[in-house]
Order: C-alpha cells, then sequence, then structure tokens
C-alpha cells in the first residue's frame, strides 16, 4: 500500500498518532482483510487520530421533468477527514500513517477535513475499528443553514451524521468552514467554497449531539432513561440551551417536554413545560456535562414508539433519534397440577399465558413418555383461545390440549411459550398418572369391611 490518499480503497483509512514527533517505527500488515499503515510516535498521555470515512452528499435535485422539490435527492460521493480524534491509546495499535491528501488538488472531489478535537466526538474508537469488525459506518452530510442567519459567502455549514448501527454508535455533527487566506485558491466544483493548497475543504466542528443507545428496552411499569447528550466548542455558541423530547408513534407525536436554560445559571433561569406526567431532565446535567437525557418513570404501552431529542444553541439545531420497545414476560401456568388417567375418556388440559407485551407468542404442547430421552411434539396442538387485552395494554392468551386416554402413565405434558421478552422459552409441565379404581367401589368396600367388623364384635 502507498502513503498516497487515492491509493487507498477501504471504507475508511486510520491513521493513529501520539502527541510527540518522534517516530519509533512503521510497520505493513494486514489483519482480517483491512490493511492498516501506522507510525506510532511517543506517548506523553491521550492518543489522537484522524479518521478517514467514505460519506455521500445529499442535497435536493432536480426531478427528471426539471421541477424542483417533491421529496427528489441526488447523493455524491464525498470523503470526510475527522482531524485529531481523541481515543483512549491501544496497546494493539503499533503502527500508524499519516493522513495524505492528494499531490494533485482536485476540485471535482469533494474532500472535507474537519477539526475534531473540540469539541471531542464520544466513543470515537469505534469508528477505528468497525471495518475489520464487519461493521458499516454509515456517513451521510447535507449543506446547513443555521436557523434566522443570513448567508454569508465566506462561511458555510455542513450536517454530518454517523452511524455504526452494530454498536449504538450515533453522532450528528455540525461543521463550519474555515477561512483560506489564499484568495487564488481553488473553488470545489459543486459547492463553490475555496480549497486548501492541497485540495481539502477545511471545517472544524462547532456543535454535536449524540446518544449512547439508539434501542432501548423497557419493562412495563419500569422506570428508563433514554439517552441524549450534545458538546459545543469552548466559545458557547449561545447564552442558553433548549432541548426539546418528542414522542411519535403510529403517526401521532406528543411532546414530552421542554426546557431552556441558561449555560452559565442552571439553577436560577430554569423554564420546564412538561408534556407528560413522569417525565423529567437533569437541568445542571444539561449544563455541566451536556447530558440532555430524559428519565420516563411507571413505562405503559402508550410509551413505546420513536423518541426525537432536539437540542438547540442559538440559532443551530440537531437531533438524535431513539426507539423505545415496551416488554412484559408472560405468566403461564396449566390449569391442572396433575392429570388422572381415565379409561376411554379423553381430558382437556389448559395453558395460560398471561399478562404479556408485545403481542406476538408462540405455544407448543409437547410430551416425553417413560422410553424416550427427548420431548416430542404433539401431533395435535389442541386450539387457541382469542387474545385477551387488559387494561395496561398487556394480552393474555390460552391454549387447550386433548390429552388422549391412550397416553402411557408416566408420561410428562409440557407447554412451552416463547416471547420477545423472554431469554429463553418459558416451560411448565405435569406427569400423567395412572387410573385409580372408582371412588364408588372403594366406598362399597369399606362400608363391607366395617359391618363385617362390627358383625364380628357384636356375636
Amino acid at each position: 500500500m502507498s502513503g498516497g490518499f487515492k491509493s487507498l480503497n477501504l471504507p475508511y483509512f486510520t491513521s493513529y498518532y501520539l502527541n510527540f514527533l518522534f517516530v519509533i517505527q512503521i510497520i505493513n500488515y494486514n489483519f482480517k482483510s483491512c490493511n492498516f499503515i501506522f507510525i506510532c510516535h511517543l506517548c506523553l498521555g491521550t492518543a489522537v487520530v484522524d479518521v478517514v470515512l467514505s460519506c455521500t452528499l445529499v442535497e435536493e435535485g432536480e426531478e427528471p421533468s426539471g421541477m424542483r422539490g417533491g421529496g427528489f435527492f441526488t447523493q455524491t460521493p464525498a470523503t470526510l477527514v475527522l482531524r485529531d480524534v481523541a481515543v483512549v491509546p491501544d496497546e494493539s495499535l503499533e503502527t500508524l500513517t499519516p493522513f495524505v491528501p492528494p499531490s494533485v488538488p482536485d476540485p471535482d472531489a469533494i474532500l472535507i477535513e474537519a477539526k475534531a478535537s473540540s469539541p471531542e466526538i464520544p466513543n470515537a474508537d469505534v469508528l477505528l475499528h468497525a471495518d475489520c469488525n464487519d461493521q458499516e459506518v454509515m456517513c451521510e452530510m447535507s449543506k446547513y443553514s443555521p436557523h434566522g442567519s443570513q448567508k454569508n459567502g465566506d462561511i458555510a455549514y455542513f450536517m454530518v451524521f454517523l452511524n455504526v448501527e452494530a454498536v449504538e454508535f450515533s453522532t450528528v455533527l455540525i461543521v463550519q468552514t474555515l477561512a483560506v487566506k489564499d484568495q487564488s485558491a481553488l473553488l470545489q466544483t459543486k459547492l463553490g467554497l475555496p480549497l486548501s493548497q492541497t485540495g481539502t475543504l477545511l471545517t472544524e466542528v462547532i456543535f454535536l449531539v449524540f446518544t449512547e443507545r439508539k434501542k432501548v428496552s423497557a419493562l412495563l411499569r419500569s422506570d428508563v432513561v433514554l439517552s441524549c447528550g450534545f458538546k459545543q466548542q469552548e466559545k458557547h455558541l449561545a447564552p442558553e440551551v433548549d432541548l426539546e423530547w418528542r414522542l411519535q408513534h403510529r403517526g401521532k407525536g406528543l411532546k414530552l417536554l421542554n426546557i431552556t436554560t441558561r449555560l452559565d445559571d442552571a439553577e436560577g433561569s430554569t423554564a420546564v413545560n412538561e408534556g407528560r406526567t413522569g417525565s423529567s431532565v437533569d437541568a445542571a446535567a444539561i449544563v455541566n456535562d451536556g447530558d440532555a437525557s430524559v428519565t420516563l418513570t411507571k413505562i405503559k404501552v402508550q410509551d413505546e414508539g420513536t423518541y426525537i431529542c432536539t437540542v438547540s444553541l442559538g440559532p443551530f439545531q440537531a437531533q438524535q433519534i431513539i426507539q423505545l420497545q415496551v416488554l412484559q414476560p408472560p405468566h403461564v401456568s396449566l390449569s391442572e397440577d396433575t392429570l388422572i388417567l381415565k379409561e376411554n375418556s379423553p381430558q382437556t388440559l389448559s395453558c395460560r399465558c398471561t399478562k404479556y407485551y408485545p403481542l406476538d407468542v408462540q405455544m407448543e404442547w409437547l410430551f416425553l413418555s417413560p422410553a424416550d430421552t427427548e420431548p416430542t411434539v404433539f401431533p395435535n396442538q389442541g386450539s387457541l383461545s382469542s387474545h385477551r387485552q387488559h387494561g395496561d395494554g398487556s394480552y393474555s392468551l390460552s391454549s387447550h390440549l386433548t390429552v388422549p386416554s391412550s397416553i402411557s402413565p408416566g408420561t410428562e405434558i409440557t407447554c412451552r411459550v416463547s416471547h420477545l421478552a423472554l431469554d429463553a422459552p418459558l416451560s411448565v409441565s405435569l406427569v400423567v398418572k395412572s387410573p385409580q379404581p372408582d371412588s364408588y367401589w372403594w366406598v362399597l368396600g369399606f362400608l363391607v369391611i366395617t359391618v363385617l367388623f362390627f358383625y364380628q364384635v357384636m356375636r
């Protein structure tokens, strides 16, 4: 592999280096179809990384008929270079190559170089290993216009969406272009923005919104925290922050809460508008840590859906989307504790599956005869009742099995239930017992013996 950028054929390429420019070694190696060249420098602490990502620039386009709008978008290949991404040093990363821009600037290429040291991107080390772990990095960018701002030919903004589905990594960046001093600089053909001498569009990350968990499951009637956070440059973009949480479910929208607080006075300046009882955020955590997470108490079925966390700093706004799934494992029981066979008389055994959510559940009957080592599925699975929905939104269902009188005594009958809220299927069982003599003959025999006993005594 050569050091030039154009020679790389990777979804993204990483360069890993530390704070002292003292080169120890350069090593080339291949691991799991992932090619890396690293240059390791003397380390005094936190490592920084260049991450190169293959992205897509998404823009509103024109319909084939020439009409604009209507949801038609164009997609143009682009490359994003995140400079100076802070990560914890990894002992396995022994080598490094720095990012090398093209030797001849190409005004047609969209190559965006973004300084990402402040604010730092949380959990950015995920981007280093995603390719080798067969994890796809989704990177999309689009032009961004701050709310209420006037167009400025010298400054442009982009919104960048970074997502790694397999590891719950999701971050939205807002980047701002940096000034290029060279008045004769090349202009990027599509964007019309001045390029650096190396042909890159110089930018810096000024604001980001992230979540540590995009998909959350919670038990019915439990409490849950939905993760959302933000970071900005040390020089604040605005004196106050506005946070809104909304729920979208089955085409309906509900505002959970809206909070506005000054970044220098959380206790005295916070205004909260709560739309759902039992939803709360910590104003101090918003100001001190950029923690915009919301806590929901006593989760109901109606709380399930798509949650949108929107953070606004002055004219800048970004969102994260979190999916909440409500779960409730079923309680499973049999209608009988024991089953005693009756000659020539089939019996009905019921399995009750109660108070579960969501709706889909699988119920199955099996039997294990004394002569077998593995259970067998009953050829006739009986009948199912209709679903019953309770006031809390949970469901109940029963399965009724006809047990033939020909079944062998000692046979174990099992009702097995599978449900999304269960880590493994849940089973309840009983053992079939031999038929007992009719109670009438037991009583008659007892009376005869009693009469004979007293007859002998009275003689």
